[in-house]
């Protein structure tokens, strides 16, 4: 369970998880070490993932962004699996959700262009196993991405 502490130093370090430890400790009202300490509970305990680099796609030359909607042949009893084991190999899927419902699997996709994306759908995507319906929508804008929690 978090305390009023925790919940102070997970606030500043959503804001800028950049910012030296001594900077941090001292917006969260905390010494240095409680912050190491606090923070490495909190990892052993699963709150904090990790850190990670954000890379934005386009500076390195993705300019198209895809989500694919797929329903699965259910009636291959590991099709979720399968797929899901498939679509993991093909680099420029980015992220892979499951849902309960009409839609099965949504796959984020990125390309460089529409030729390069035309042919990665045709030559890997269409071909992962267990496909009965895919829908295609092309990203326009991205109007919010954040992954900040309300602490």
């Amino acid at each position: 369970m978090l305390d009023d502490t925790d919940r102070r130093i997970l606030r500043q370090y959503q804001a800028t998880p950049e910012a030296p430890s001594a900077e941090l400790a001292a917006r969260a009202g905390v010494t240095p070490s409680t912050l190491a300490r606090r923070l490495a509970a909190m990892r052993g305990s699963g709150v904090l993932k990790g850190v990670r680099g954000v890379i934005h796609w386009p500076a390195l030359g993705y300019e198209v962004e895809v989500s694919l909607r797929v329903t699965l042949d259910k009636t291959a009893p590991r099709a979720f699996d399968e797929f899901i084991a498939a679509a993991r190999e093909v680099p420029e899927v980015i992220e892979i959700q499951t849902f309960l419902g009409s839609i099965d699997v949504r796959l984020a996709v990125i390309a460089r262009d529409l030729a390069h994306y035309q042919s990665l759908y045709r030559e890997r995507l269409l071909t992962l196993p267990h496909i009965a319906d895919v829908e295609a929508l092309m990203h326009v804008a991205l109007v919010k991405s954040d992954e900040t929690v309300p602490l």
